[in-house]
């Protein structure tokens, strides 16, 4: 006789919970093999605009992270080609230079102990809405990663090189994972690279629903019980590895057996 039918749904939660701990595995990774599948799968999802935007991740040494070089698509990065750099933006491993509008992720960094990756980039439809002056809405269950943790920048700061625009971006994403810029674009910062990509992913996927939702009528609230509900749940640790393994998986089909291996 089934034993679950007459559960609760809180009980059925975290029976779910305690199942993807246990069968949900992560390849071995690096920490650099993860943030140069980060800038793949991003840019195979329209996240690229030219040079503009940047993915960072926390390196070992504190103060230091790993990001792309400055002349480098988000289709060209390689875990052998990230730069290490410090909080001046120093390169201290790698040939090149970081891209000088990296300096706002210090700010978050330093603001925020427990972000661990961001990504910053310039989506199609995220940069459309930014260019409306309008927030992300969050009303589709897969957008409610984002519900009630995505902020709104309405006032543009400008090009993102100064320690201002710095303290301004770290201010206004205060304990969120993710926010959007007006007349710019998006800022995730996130717990790890996984659920970082995840949630750029989403965020873009969520513009583009919010435009088509618009074009049709009125958008209609979601109950704010369940919003948190679904946030909570699709955040959970492993299924976002299990989201960013699967995205790998993905790209790493179309490229087997290349010299364009992200991993290389």
């Amino acid at each position: 006789m089934a034993e679950t039918l007459s559960m609760q749904k809180r009980e059925l939660i975290e029976r779910a919970s305690k199942s993807m701990k246990l069968h949900l595995d992560m390849p071995q990774w690096s920490l650099r093999e993860k943030l140069a599948l980060t800038c793949r799968i991003l840019f195979t999802h329209g996240h690229d605009s030219g040079l503009a935007g940047q993915i960072t991740a926390r390196a070992e040494t504190p103060g230091n992270y790993y990001t792309q070089r400055l002349g480098l698509g988000f289709d060209e990065i390689t875990a052998s080609n990230l730069l290490e750099v410090n909080e001046d933006l120093d390169v201290l491993s790698g040939e090149g230079m970081a891209n000088p509008a990296n300096r706002f992720h210090t700010w978050i960094y330093r603001a925020r102990p427990d972000v661990k990756c961001i990504v910053h980039s310039h989506p199609i439809h995220i940069s459309a809405l930014s260019m409306l002056e309008r927030p992300l809405k969050i009303s589709h269950m897969d957008a409610c990663m984002l519900y009630e943790d995505i902020a709104f920048l309405k006032e543009w700061p400008g090009v993102p090189v100064g320690n201002n625009e710095g303290e301004i971006i770290a201010e206004a994403i205060g304990d969120k994972r993710a926010i959007l810029l007006a007349h710019h674009g998006l800022i995730i910062a996130c717990r790890s690279v996984e659920e970082a990509c995840s949630m750029a992913l989403q965020c873009e996927r969520a513009a583009q629903l919010q435009m088509l939702a618009e074009s049709a009528g009125t958008i209609q609230d979601i109950a704010p019980e369940l919003g948190r509900e679904a946030h909570d749940w699709i955040l959970q640790e492993k299924r976002s590895q299990a989201t960013f393994a699967y995205y790998a998986r993905r790209l790493l089909r179309y490229i087997d057996n290349t010299s364009d291996n992200p991993l290389s």
